[in-house]
């Protein structure tokens, strides 16, 4: 039988550990956190009945059921009675506050409930576009539905006048809707994401342009504020565009918090502030639109050169399938040649008496064998290795930051932060550039590779570039990894020495090779506070233009 919460867990999600979690602990902390979240969003009630513009509990009750299962359905009932009538304390009869618990928790458990049924296929993850959208359809109609039972009733009783039943019924949907929209999708991120996003200069300039922009609205001219709404859209744009749905997410919560509160501080009509919300709403829709859909263009992206890597890595193997067999033919011919020269030596030696000349040919004919054997094996090597040598004079800064370029999806997807320190007036380096990339890549990805197996949440790779004292340029790849296992220490330097299931076990073995045939050296080390790889390049005459020590942040 299917169940939810089995599945969550076998997903491997942050969210599973709250399953080891007694539920009535569970159910009490989404009691609290409800009663929480109507207190702080008691703004600008429509008095008696306590309908507000926000909502946020509401989408705190449909997170409660997408991310733990239909289970905690019942503690959406208990809800709105103790927060309606006890906390908020509003001047309902019980009767009134019963059925209207029973409207909430029964509109809102089977819409959330829906959205867990196996045949909806909803990814609770928000990884596809399809089940954001239909998270929105999902809580557009139930929200509705709700509105319009809920002021039924309280219309029913005389809490509210025939001629208000349209006006109260779009404030209370607006309020649930966009409770919906803002909280739900950013819970769903949190409980769901090992990491959001890296703390950055760009992320708090946002924040400080969504104050901006929240003052320029409501500091302005009374009469143009709705006008002036419209410049909200710049931060939650930029938002999505850089940072995708997680981004966006938490900056729609962010501009949320901020609208209310300066809806009160400036005063604002309660009906002007429902038309404020409903412009929040398309302003949320459009932004959580755009963040999956960048999301969508970053995992496209991904797949494109995992298939791509993919496609060379067949193309290879198929190259060197043949070269192999060519290989067996060529090199059994000088074996041969060299059993054939060293049975002649022996016969000749065993002669009474000995033939020293004949012995004397047929060692020099078998030696001139291995030398044909040694060099057809130097051609493996080579078709091994990333082609033929360009060595040019290159920006070694730039060699770097190209290189951690072609791995930021890697280290974005196992959140590690990448820094590069690289040194002023660095002399250029005299490279194959395309090798020395490839060996940056390999050792970056294997960094990430190793944080990632270690369980660390706070990966980090430095990528250091100075000028050593015997005048050629350090390249260093340091990380805060597990670091090489002694065992794998030793040999790690040796072609097909592996810890990974699915690893050739040559990438260090070629990066080596390449820095030899630079005329340096590839040093591995590993300490206590993780790993270290680092090789030497020669330098160049020309100088580079002067650079500063530089960060990158993935």
């Amino acid at each position: 039988m299917y169940e939810w919460s089995q599945e969550a867990a076998a997903r491997n999600l942050p969210v599973a550990y709250l399953f080891t979690r007694p539920r009535i602990s569970l159910g009490f902390a989404y009691l609290a956190a409800y009663a929480l979240l109507d207190w702080v969003s008691y703004v600008s009630p429509i008095a008696p009945i306590g309908v507000t513009p926000w909502n946020p509990a509401t989408g705190l009750s449909f997170a409660l059921v997408l991310l733990l299962g239909r289970n905690y359905v019942p503690w959406l009932f208990i809800a709105p009675v103790i927060v309606n009538g006890f906390v908020l304390d509003l001047p309902l009869p019980m009767e009134v506050h019963l059925l209207g618990a029973l409207i909430i928790g029964g509109g809102y458990g089977a819409a959330a409930s829906f959205l867990t049924l196996p045949g909806v296929r909803f990814d609770r993850t928000l990884s596809a576009r399809r089940s954001l959208m239909l998270l929105i359809a999902v809580a557009a109609v139930s929200t509705g539905i709700v509105a319009v039972l809920y002021v039924s009733l309280l219309t029913a009783f005389g809490f509210v006048a025939s001629e208000d039943f349209a006006l109260t019924t779009a404030q209370l949907w607006i309020g649930d809707m966009i409770g919906v929209t803002v909280v739900t999708p950013f819970l769903l991120i949190v409980f769901t994401r090992r990491r959001i996003f890296v703390p950055s200069l760009e992320l708090a300039a946002l924040v400080l342009v969504l104050i901006a922009t929240l003052a320029a609205v409501f500091g302005l001219s009374d009469t143009f504020r709705v006008k002036h709404f419209y410049l909200l859209f710049l931060p939650v744009m930029w938002t999505a565009v850089r940072f995708g749905l997680e981004g966006v997410t938490a900056g729609l919560v962010l501009t949320q918090i901020g609208l209310m509160a300066a809806t009160q501080y400036a005063g604002v009509h309660p009906n002007e502030v429902t038309a404020y919300q409903a412009l929040m709403i398309v302003l949320a829709l459009t932004g959580l639109t755009i963040g999956a859909v960048v999301n969508e263009q970053l995992r496209t992206q991904a797949q494109l050169r995992r298939n791509q890597e993919a496609l060379e890595r067949a193309a290879r193997l198929d190259s060197m399938g043949a070269f192999a067999a060519a290989l067996a033919h060529e090199i059994n011919q000088p074996l041969t040649a060299i059993a054939n020269y060293a049975r002649l030596a022996k016969m000749a030696v065993d002669k009474q008496p000995a033939d020293a000349d004949t012995a004397r040919k047929a060692a020099e004919h078998a030696v001139a064998q291995v030398d044909r054997a040694a060099e057809v094996v130097r051609r493996l090597r080579d078709f091994i290795q990333l082609g033929r040598n360009e060595m040019v004079p290159q920006s070694a800064p730039e060699l770097i930051r190209e290189a951690i370029s072609h791995c930021r999806l890697e280290t974005q997807a196992n959140h590690v932060q990448v820094e590069t320190r690289i040194s002023r007036n660095l002399p250029y380096v005299i490279c194959d550039g395309l090798q020395i990339q490839q060996v940056l890549i390999n050792l970056i990805r294997n960094a990430a590779e190793s944080i990632s197996s270690g369980g660390r949440s706070d990966g980090r790779i430095v990528v250091e570039a100075d000028l050593a004292e015997s005048g050629r340029v350090v390249v260093t790849v340091r990380d805060n990894g597990p670091g090489f296992d002694p065992d794998i220490l030793a040999r790690a330097l040796t072609p097909f020495t592996t810890t990974k299931e699915e690893g050739l076990g040559l990438g260090l073995a070629l990066a080596r090779s390449t820095a030899e045939t630079h005329g340096g050296q590839l040093v591995v080390e590993s300490t206590g506070g993780g790993a270290a790889v680092s090789f030497t390049l020669p330098t160049s005459v020309a100088q580079p233009p002067a650079l500063e020590t530089s960060k990158t942040e993935d």
